[in-house]
């Protein structure tokens, strides 16, 4: 599992943006693999598996930060007001650093349909088929929300 580890956490930190949330979903990603390996098919690429347990650790992260924002915003404003977000100053960024921010940020704002093949593609490598694979959609649908992601991702980037 050591060698998938970087491609786990890659995958992961281009969904959460966050280090220290990827890393734990990271573990909980090779805690649910260790505990489910008993009904890892081996003939399918072990990979594509895991990946396949991190897209699903991303969604379900995704859900959970959706409710805590619900309530967060219904909590008194005093009681929120701890949750604000401990980020350095962007002033003090570097310009490079800047960058990767942006792109980060348009890459978040993607649609998961589009981000996730994205992703597995461009930042992991894997195949269409692989990817496919990992998402459970034909290669077909890999490769149109590819382009469609990249287009969005062209428009943004330049906007701004």
């Amino acid at each position: 599992m050591q060698e998938h580890r970087d491609a786990v956490f890659r995958y992961v930190r281009g969904h959460v943006r966050d280090e220290g949330e990827a890393l734990d979903i990271t573990q909980e990603c090779f805690v649910s693999a260790f505990a489910a390996l008993h009904r890892f098919d081996p003939a399918r690429n072990f990979r594509t598996w895991l990946l396949a347990i991190a897209v699903n650790k991303c969604r379900d992260w995704a859900r959970k930060r959706a409710v805590r924002r619900f309530f967060t915003f219904a909590a008194p404003l005093d009681d929120a007001l701890p949750l604000a977000d401990d980020a350095p100053d962007p002033e003090a960024a570097t310009s490079s650093a800047q960058q990767v921010e942006r792109i980060r940020t348009a890459l978040a704002a993607l649609p998961a349909k589009l981000r996730e093949p994205l992703l597995l593609c461009t930042l992991e490598g894997m195949s269409q088929a692989d990817a496919a694979d990992v998402l459970g959609i034909n290669r077909k649908a890999v490769e149109t929300w590819i382009y469609r992601a990249r287009a969005k991702l062209s428009e943004q980037l330049h906007e701004g």
